[in-house]
């Protein structure tokens, strides 16, 4: 049975041990040191490195806005092909594979890992600015109108529904596909087998890595930086602390602390335990909104919102004629780029966490639940949020003054603002653990050569860095550290996108591989 490539590549033939830790030569020594010279510029030259993020950003936004858009649309294609295709009932890990987690647990984790962080930041803010046109709105649709209400959810979860999960699904399927059913490392470069060969473990491997840990660690950055700028406006919001750079920086110093402990825990000890105890939380606090906010407004905005969404899908997918720069360039463009770099982080993670599911349950899985979960979310607070705007309750109702302190600002118009505000600041701060978390683990394989046991001491260095660098990029941006982290998650997505794009046509080379040669031999 052909149900294994031919190489010779064994993982950590080319590894070195350093002090402890079973690293990958030339992967692991050229992104630190392009990583320590971004830390080490961001610090000793803050308005230039601030400078250089925007203009890096404003380049890639002007000359490619066209390829974000394209290859997310891309991507949703490839998957909805996937779960009709005979392919999808190919099994990770082989006919005999069993999943190692169940359903809820694996819910849970890819859920905390893949949006955490963001839902929490945004899910009040992002439609609460359509609404208000606080920066720019969907195809410029006039303010404070009811249309410009249901445009606003619609457009919200085009940016957190099918999109983002299908650019993950396709990272995600292929890492498991690739080492669960083909016996090759668990790394990135492993799903670009089928198109380059034994070139895979050269050079060109290198360059896919490299980018790869380049994306995970900038775009996990980003949402670590969302978090600390969340977390330090709700210490403001209930404690009266000063709100300050050196306050989001020293949350995550002791986040990052944290994190090392959960790190050092390992998969089941650390995520799976954080992301459990998070997944219950995130629901006492939706129940605690449904229920005690305007509950039958929520309910209607949910299937409002799934309308709207259905509707303008499409044309908010296109990228040709459209006038609305300002949200396309600043809204859509700057997510799908943020997605496609915490791709290789999400994706890897939930690789490592699908063993024994088929293609099509997979695929299912990652792209519709979260999606429906999702627009329960935020249709509850999103939705909460617009109608205290609409009747000019709080706040809100003059619009949205800083991003952070929106989800804040909703909840104090509901009773036991001061415990819901609590558990939303401690929900921040796991998603925020968890997340590093995750992605220490996931570069930890990539710079160790897709080896998934590579040394504790390892999994610590990384976790640090992710803290330096978001720090790093609080501190380069200065008074404008959310365009700064903005910039840091589109400059380095563009890159990988191209990466994804042919990562599409391998997957698919190798799922035809596995039905012609595996599948084929099944008794019928």
């Amino acid at each position: 049975m052909r149900d294994r490539y031919e190489t010779e590549y064994e993982i950590g033939q080319d590894n070195l041990k350093v002090y402890g830790m079973d690293i990958h030569n030339p992967v692991f020594w050229i992104t630190s040191i392009l990583i320590l010279v971004f830390v080490v510029g961001s610090i000793a030259a803050p308005e230039s490195a601030n400078g250089l993020f925007n203009g890096a950003k404003g380049w890639s936004i002007d000359n490619f806005d066209w390829l974000f858009m394209l290859g997310g649309n891309i991507f949703v294609l490839f998957c909805l092909a996937l779960i009709v295709l005979p392919v999808g009932k190919i099994r990770l890990g082989g006919e005999a594979a069993k999943p190692e987690f169940s359903r809820m647990s694996w819910f849970a984790m890819l859920f905390a890992a893949g949006m955490g962080i963001g839902l929490m930041f945004w899910s009040v803010a992002e439609p609460a600015g359509y609404y208000t046109e606080w920066y720019g709105s969907p195809f410029n649709e006039p303010g404070r109108t009811p249309e410009a209400a249901q445009m606003a959810m619609g457009a919200t979860m085009f940016h957190w529904g099918l999109h983002p999960w299908a650019i993950y699904a396709v990272v995600g399927l292929s890492l498991a596909f690739f080492t669960y059913n083909k016996g090759l490392p668990l790394t990135i470069r492993s799903g670009f087998y089928p198109l380059l060969g034994e070139r895979t473990w050269g050079w060109f491997g290198h360059v896919i890595d490299i980018f790869a840990v380049l994306a995970t660690i900038f775009g996990l950055a980003t949402s670590l930086g969302f978090g600390a700028q969340q977390a330090a406006s709700g210490l403001h919001f209930l404690f009266d602390f000063d709100n300050t750079i050196g306050l989001q920086i020293a949350i995550i110093v002791a986040v990052t602390a944290v994190a090392l402990i959960s790190v050092i825990r390992g998969l089941d000890g650390g995520v799976k335990l954080l992301s459990n105890i998070n997944m219950l939380l995130a629901l006492a606090l939706l129940a605690f909104v449904i229920l005690i906010g305007p509950t039958l407004a929520i309910v209607q905005n949910f299937f409002s919102t799934a309308v709207s969404y259905a509707q303008n899908i499409i044309p908010l997918s296109n990228w040709i004629g459209r006038e609305d720069d300002t949200f396309y360039h600043g809204w859509t463009v700057f997510y799908w780029a943020w997605w496609i770099s915490w791709s290789p982080f999400v994706g890897m993670f939930i690789a490592r966490i699908s063993k024994g599911r088929t293609v099509r349950e997979f695929i299912t899985a990652v792209l519709l639940v979260p999606t429906l979960v999702t627009m329960v979310w935020m249709a509850s607070f999103g939705g909460a949020g617009l109608e205290q705007i609409q009747a000019e309750v709080g706040a809100l109702a003059g619009g949205i003054g800083e991003v952070s302190l929106a989800l804040f600002q909703m909840l104090e118009n509901l009773p036991l603002v001061s415990i819901t505000s609590f558990l939303a600041i401690v929900l921040v701060l796991v998603f925020f653990i968890t997340s590093s978390d995750s992605g220490s683990l996931v570069i930890d394989s990539i710079t160790s050569g897709g080896k998934v046991d590579a040394p504790v001491a390892q999994r610590i260095f990384w976790a640090t860095l992710e803290g330096v660098i978001a720090a790093a990029l609080l501190y380069g941006g200065g008074g404008d550290a959310l365009g700064a982290l903005q910039a840091a998650a589109i400059t380095v997505g563009l890159p990988f996108t191209v990466v994804l794009i042919a990562m599409c046509v391998s997957l698919y080379m190798g799922l035809s591989h596995e039905k012609r040669y595996v599948l084929a031999e099944k008794p019928a």
